[in-house]
């Protein structure tokens, strides 16, 4: 009888032993899946030097004080918490408003791995597979042509494509698509004549891209495009909602990004930073249009542009880019399943393709760099010249804002700024990454 008492005693206890450590394991997964905290933490406690961060201050102030930049917001992350959050500078300079750590900014392209999430999402609903045909989801392009070359008279010789561009093309660049102010091709210069990217909505994009050639044959080269525009138009059809909706339901809302959108609301415009270009001069100078289109983003846009349309903050960014880092979850909200964003942000480009031949501004398609699904990434980052972890994903905006993300070292880090790309643009985000890595000490902490 004692022994019975005795063994019922000694379960109980295991079992207890075992749901309080089975607690902590949980706690400590949930710990590096919350909302990244903005205060408190000494970098040493991160694995940084506080001494050697200063060179990336330096590096940041200088822009401002040469007058490159107006005014800048970094965010630098690891094990889910800030290391560091700084403002430079002024986010309008008429004004002398003070950049401040919730200004809103035109992330442009940066929208692309957003429009990716969507598109995972939708994926992993059954919605679509990598090797369905685009046209299974866009019949108009059933019957798209490829341009072969120019004749002697001037006439555009067409081909059929070997293939249809694939769901697969579609999300890495390759399907044969441009953006038509990149380049200078007769192609191009349909995309321009036909103002693609001026459309009135979505619908009225793909109905002029359906009477436009590819520029290439489907996966036989990368070219910076419209696909993900393409994929917004997708998103919309696929879901019966608007982009717009379909990402405030499924992404802004949960995790949290009050500040991400389409547009900037009349309670918001004060905290709205000043798009800046270079002028004749040399000088920073307001820019009231990107590529043809207003920027004032003062109302709900017509064609709501997921390859480069939407405004958002750093802290915002920061969380989008922690639910990727933490495999699809953010404050026990989850997005996507990890083998989701596994396939999202692991390189699907052919050797053959990352040779140096393809590029867009200072981003080189190359050995060790490569593209995932709606973002670029880094197969080999010392191939690629680079200092960041293997498997760092990443992109940047028009207006010089940027982020990347490195598993290996479980960092994150955003920029913002806004200066339109052109004569003079600095690459900060080339600028930033050896002051960062430089200043990492224990990269195994």
């Amino acid at each position: 009888m004692r022994n019975s008492h005795l063994l019922r005693f000694a379960l109980s206890l295991l079992a207890g032993l075992l749901l309080v450590a089975g607690a902590h394991r949980i706690q400590a997964q949930q710990a590096n899946s919350k909302t990244p905290e903005l205060a408190g933490n000494k970098p040493e406690a991160l694995g940084f030097s506080s001494e050697r961060l200063e060179r990336l201050h330096a590096v940041m102030q200088q822009e401002v004080d040469q007058k490159q930049l107006a005014g800048i917001v970094t965010i630098l992350a690891r094990h889910g918490k800030v290391v560091e959050e700084r403002t430079y500078g002024k986010k309008d300079l008429a004004s002398g408003a003070p950049m401040t750590r919730d200004t809103i900014f035109r992330i442009f392209s940066m929208t692309k791995p957003v429009t990716g999430v969507a598109m995972m999402i939708l994926y992993e609903q059954g919605k679509w597979y990598p090797l369905d045909p685009v046209s299974k989801y866009i019949p108009e392009f059933a019957h798209l042509k490829v341009f072969k070359r120019v004749d002697e008279s001037g006439k555009m010789i067409l081909e059929d494509p070997v293939h249809p561009p694939t769901m697969h093309e579609l999300m890495t660049h390759t399907a044969g698509f441009t953006y038509g102010f990149f380049g200078n091709t007769s192609v191009d210069k349909m995309y321009q004549d036909q103002k693609v990217m001026q459309s009135q909505s979505l619908r009225e994009m793909i109905d002029k891209l359906a009477k436009i050639p590819l520029l290439y044959q489907p996966g036989t080269r990368w070219a910076y495009s419209v696909s993900m525009d393409i994929q917004g138009y997708i998103v919309e059809k696929l879901s019966g909602q608007s982009l717009p909706d379909f990402m405030q339901q499924q992404i802004f809302g949960p995790l949290g990004m009050k500040d991400t959108g389409f547009f900037v609301p009349p309670e918001k415009r004060n905290r709205f930073a000043t798009l800046y270009r270079e002028d004749q001069k040399g000088e920073l100078a307001a820019d009231a249009t990107a590529g043809g289109v207003p920027t004032d983003y003062a109302t709900r846009p017509p064609m709501p542009s997921g390859g480069g349309g939407m405004v958002s903050t750093a802290q915002d960014y920061l969380r989008f880019a922690q639910m990727l880092l933490n495999g699809g979850e953010l404050d026990g909200v989850r997005i996507l399943a990890p083998a989701t964003v596994q396939l999202m942000t692991t390189n699907h480009l052919a050797p053959s393709l990352m040779t140096g031949e393809f590029s867009i501004g200072p981003a080189i398609i190359r050995p060790g760099m490569g593209w995932g699904y709606d973002c670029a990434v880094y197969t080999d980052p010392l191939e690629a010249d680079e200092v960041v972890g293997k498997g760092t994903f990443f992109w940047s905006g028009a207006a010089d804002t940027w982020f990347w993300v490195d598993p290996t070292n479980d960092l994150i880090f955003v920029g913002m700024t806004q200066r339109m790309l052109g004569p003079g643009w600095p690459n900060v985000q080339a600028l930033s990454r050896p002051p960062v890595y430089q200043a990492l000490l224990k990269p195994r902490m």
